[in-house]
């Protein structure tokens, strides 16, 4: 049996940048233990699995290396890119993927793709210690929702310089930890935030760019900064940029992808 794989940078429009996803196009049903053993084979962040309904729709689940995820914005992403590269959806069609958090849908836009995803707001939140060792500092805020922690820090070079101790992290109970600020002011490239994100506990210690994240960050960033449209910049070493609205109880977000490899798997 052979099965359409491609190999796609998300939240770039770059090569070798941006968060690589791998996207599986299924013809039939899988089992869970079948995914997660070609998404250990494949090794990146996600993994996503595809298959078309008859209304043209796709079912879309996400695999990290170690477990089943609730929420991916790359790997949505990339789905999406893929499905218009390959001619499975047309260029003025929307993508729609049912998922573990509902219904998720992507457009193409000038920007390149914008996804339509769920808010996922913080609460505040006592921190663990094991969060605060981890970390090695002092943060300026902490909070919650069902997957994560957001955690404030004092500036952006803290963000880009912090060097987390993963063990520890994933101690934590939680999906992951994001670290964030608000971005220098004497820089030109105009982002209004950086960040970056930690999933030791589902294997992946620092995730390059992660779209799930900014469904915490954009609600949060922008009851700070008061605005309407927000540009992120999430500082891993291979660096992704997002451009985010939240709407309501949604939070759309809009990035471009490449295509560096296309093939099959034979299993």
């Amino acid at each position: 049996m052979t099965i359409a794989l491609a190999v796609v940078d998300a939240f770039t429009s770059q090569p070798f940048r941006g968060n690589p996803a791998a996207v599986c196009l299924l013809e039939e049903g899988a089992e869970e233990g079948w995914m997660q053993n070609i998404a250990a084979e494949m090794n990146l962040s996600e993994t996503a699995f595809l298959m078309r309904q008859e209304d043209g729709s796709y079912t879309l689940r996400w695999f990290t290396p170690q477990a089943e995820v609730d929420l991916c914005g790359h790997a949505t992403l990339a789905s999406a890119h893929y499905l218009w590269e390959s001619g499975h959806l047309e260029a003025g069609q929307q993508a729609r993927f049912h998922t573990r958090s509902g219904l998720l849908t992507a457009d193409k836009v000038a920007g390149g793709v914008q996804l339509n995803f769920p808010a996922e707001p913080v609460s505040p939140a006592v921190a663990p210690e094991e969060l605060i060792q981890a970390l090695g500092l002092i943060p300026r805020y902490v909070g919650r929702n069902r997957m994560d922690y957001l955690v404030e820090v004092d500036s952006e070079e803290t963000v880009r310089t912090l060097k987390p101790d993963y063990m520890l992290l994933g101690q934590v109970e939680t999906r992951g930890v994001i670290v964030t600020s608000r971005a220098e002011r004497n820089t030109d490239a105009g982002y209004d935030f950086v960040s970056r994100a930690f999933f030791p506990a589902v294997g992946v210690n620092e995730d390059p760019v992660t779209g799930s994240a900014h469904c915490a960050l954009a609600p949060y960033w922008q009851g700070r900064l008061r605005k309407e449209e927000l540009l992120a910049y999430q500082a891993s070493s291979r660096g992704g940029v997002l451009q985010l609205r939240v709407e309501g109880d949604r939070v759309l977000m809009a990035g471009q992808a490449v295509t560096i490899l296309r093939g099959v798997l034979e299993v």
